[in-house]
């Protein structure tokens, strides 16, 4: 059975989606439907834009939103999901690829997240670490006994969990776990603590635009971050998507039940290969590609 999965944040480049914008009039016609939806150029940015202009959460989300949903739709016939599933803001990608969501609600709906996003990364300092080597639990015990908040954000795959908090907190986790054997604990260049309390703010706000936004019954279940097994029911796609900005990301544990419900081959659609790796890691065993036109 073949999975297509969705790249979240970090997977931008310079030049992402051109190729896709040269080959295809329909994908070309989807970009320039997307610079008039948004209001600005995105594309411009993505093709020619500094990675400092690319790093800018109103442009990255987008942006990977954009190459991975044109992508799936230019393929046609030859995008045939038995299941999906996206990390993050990949998520949304995902339910566009499988027609839960139309192309123009995805991307007013990533715009909309990312600007909350943005909001409340303003209001606290925060952060995010990545934290390799250790197992979970020992990573959740130590972030429960750390003051202040950290929590556990991304499960990536075995031996790599994502902590986010505020910065005081997460700096005192960082310490606490290289003590307790990490073999690395390092903090990344995000601009807030995704996946933690500290997005309640901005999940509210992208919960009016949720609801707001018609969902229909998928092609294909998705496999939330938020839940990891197969949903189709659009009430619940809806839910589990509001709860997802302050919840962690379980991908180890979606991609262990896509192989359980009997995924064996996983195609990664949108920029970069980072889910390919993870993939493999998560079960060498897996066979994993690049989606291509």
């Amino acid at each position: 059975m073949k999975a297509y999965i969705f790249p979240g944040q970090g997977a931008q480049f310079t030049g992402m989606g051109l190729d896709l914008y040269e080959s295809s009039q329909m994908a070309k016609d989807l970009f320039h439907h997307a610079n008039e939806i948004l209001g600005f150029d995105i594309t411009k940015i993505m093709f020619q834009g500094s990675p400092e202009e690319l790093k800018e959460t109103k442009v990255t989300q987008p942006a990977i939103f954009l190459h991975s949903a044109i992508l799936a739709e230019t393929m046609g016939s030859s995008f045939q999901p038995d299941m999906v599933a996206g990390h993050s803001l990949g998520e949304i990608s995902a339910l566009v690829a499988n027609k839960t969501l139309a192309f123009s609600d995805g991307l007013q709906l990533v715009y909309k997240r990312a600007l909350a996003m943005q909001k409340a990364c303003e209001l606290t300092p925060s952060t995010m670490a990545a934290v390799l080597g250790l197992e979970d639990g020992i990573v959740e015990q130590i972030c429960a006994s750390i003051e202040g908040i950290v929590v556990a954000a991304n499960y990536n795959c075995p031996g790599q969990l994502v902590i986010s908090g505020d910065v005081d907190a997460v700096n005192e986790a960082c310490e606490s776990l290289k003590q307790a054997g990490a073999r690395r604990a390092l903090l990344l260049p995000v601009g807030g603590a995704f996946h933690s309390p500290l997005m309640k703010p901005a999940r509210e706000e992208l919960a009016l635009a949720i609801e707001a936004t018609n969902f229909k019954s998928p092609a294909c279940p998705i496999y939330q971050n938020v839940s990891t097994t197969a949903v189709i029911d659009p009430s619940r796609i809806k839910e589990n998507l509001i709860l997802q900005l302050t919840a962690p990301v379980k991908w180890t544990q979606s991609i262990q039940n896509m192989i359980k419900d009997g995924a064996t081959h996983f195609i990664e659609v949108g920029p970069g290969n980072v889910l390919q790796g993870l993939v493999k890691k998560i079960n060498p065993e897996a066979e994993t590609s690049k989606a291509t036109l």
